[in-house]
């Protein structure tokens, strides 16, 4: 439980209330009726479709009722990722948080701040009689971690705003106005095995940093699947052995940090030193960004195991070794800003496959287009069936944004400092909307969140105390 002092703050009090429900992408229904019951005990109209996104409508404050309305916009799930020794199960617990000097953490876990304290400060704003604001339209989306599902299954003609603060930012001091598209792209190639004698023996990665796939993509974060392709395919020249099964990664839209592969050997002491030797060239190449990364080999009894054939194994590795991954394009005309990527966040052996799983994104649509083609034409070549899906479109810079100004006013007026105005490579609802509702204006904005995605994930409480007041007063100085 949260400090006394802390919890008795409206924002924190939703925020731990939220903590407490289960709420990973694709596990919506208990937090969206959370969301319904609010809104019945507040005796506000809201909508909740059959996606679970909810809808909550407050009228104006007296004094701006014939101001146009805003929508406030956060997502409802969170991406659940949780430490080796952790036994939370996120299908049913809630999270366990604690507070460490300024940040506020959950532990073992990742925080779910990304996004949960958006919907906290909507809800504190609802709930308050003492707030100036326009017509406030609530729109809580479902499922935007793995592809934005709620927002694309929205129904935009139930909203009037035209403008839309979108509370799913992690820095206090910028301001998102644009963001990347993207897709899915995944592939599965046919898996046919055939019986082998030999020890087992297991290969883990393990330590990697991780994180986001969109706005960390450009920040050298290694690929554990991609690291085990390598220690693979450098071992193979010195040894027999057959590919029992390989998994890595279980979110696209993060950079897998771990992955096991299981192996049968017939000689595990040869396999095991020429690992070793790998292993400890890689460490010696990537220490300084990826410090405490370790694989671990772990030998077993010897028997008879299924692995892959060779024509199978051969494909995987001509997969992991030639297809593309990381950034592929960087902006030409906005200085530092990553305009087109690819991501292989899933690595999945089933009954029947062996799953390829990328996470696309460009700011530039014909981009994305051509890179679904590149990828693509791998796929096609080595005869992998493929599709694409989970399309979402980029939102556009626009130039005459008074969303924009008036929230550089009035942090500049509040702290002394200008905002840094930004274009971000990650997907962001914003582009949805943008999709759905003619003449939109929209900003992105948050308090200060670090390390998304991962068990590291920290929310900044004085941040977001700073922030919640900033928001306030853009609200109140909404023109009409």
């Amino acid at each position: 439980m949260l400090p006394e002092k802390l919890s008795q703050q409206k924002v924190f009090y939703y925020f731990e209330r939220l903590s407490a429900i289960p709420h990973g992408s694709g596990n919506m229904g208990d937090i969206a009726q959370f969301c319904e019951n609010f809104a019945k005990e507040h005796s506000l109209k809201y909508i909740k479709d059959a996606a679970n996104n909810v809808i909550i409508f407050k009228n104006s404050t007296v004094g701006y009722e014939n101001y146009a309305p805003v929508i406030l916009q956060g997502h409802l799930d969170m991406v659940c990722q949780k430490m080796a020794d952790c036994n939370i199960d996120f299908q049913k617990d809630g999270l366990d948080l604690y507070v460490d000097g300024d940040f506020l953490k959950a532990r073992g876990t990742t925080l779910g701040a990304d996004n949960a304290i958006a919907v906290a400060m909507v809800l504190a704003i609802l709930e308050s009689d003492n707030i100036s604001h326009p017509p406030i339209e609530a729109v809580f989306t479902t499922d935007e971690e793995i592809g934005m599902i709620g927002a694309r299954a929205l129904d935009m003609s139930v909203l009037k705003a035209k403008r839309m603060i979108n509370l799913d930012s992690e820095t206090e001091g910028t301001v998102t106005v644009s963001c990347a598209g993207g897709s899915d792209f995944e592939a599965k190639l046919p898996l046919k095995k055939v019986s082998a004698q030999g020890a087992k023996v297991s290969l883990k990665i393990t330590g990697l940093i991780g994180g986001h796939s969109g706005v960390e993509i450009n920040k050298n974060r290694e690929n554990a699947n991609l690291i085990t392709a390598r220690i693979i395919s450098s071992i193979k020249p010195y040894t027999d052995f057959g590919i029992i099964s390989i998994n890595g990664g279980d979110k696209a839209n993060a950079i897998p940090n771990c992955s096991t592969v299981d192996f049968c050997v017939k000689e595990p002491n040869v396999f095991c030193e020429n690992a070793k030797n790998v292993i400890d060239i890689i460490k010696q190449e990537i220490c300084d960004r990826e410090p405490d990364f370790d694989a671990i080999l772990t030998t077993h009894a010897n028997s008879s195991y299924d692995v892959f054939e060779k024509d199978v194994e051969q494909k995987l590795l001509q997969v992991l070794l030639c297809a593309p991954n990381g950034v592929t394009e960087m902006s030409a005309s906005i200085k530092g800003l990553v305009q087109t990527s690819l991501n292989l966040g899933i690595l999945e052996t089933t009954e029947n496959n062996i799953i390829f799983h990328f996470a696309l994104r460009s700011n530039k649509k014909s981009a994305l287009i051509f890179l679904e083609s590149k990828l693509g034409a791998l796929f096609d070549a080595l005869n992998i069936p493929y599709e694409t899906f989970g399309h979402y479109p980029p939102w556009e810079y626009k130039a005459d944004s008074l969303l924009r100004d008036l929230y550089c006013e009035v942090y500049s007026k509040t702290t002394g400092n200008q905002p840094t105005v930004i274009a971000i490579h990650a997907g962001l609802e914003c582009g949805v909307f943008a999709d759905g509702i003619k003449d939109f204006d929209c900003i992105s904005i948050g308090p200060n969140l670090y390390e998304i995605h991962t068990t590291r994930e920290r929310l900044s409480i004085s941040s977001t105390q700073n922030f919640y007041s900033i928001l306030l007063e853009v609200l109140e100085k909404l023109n009409p």
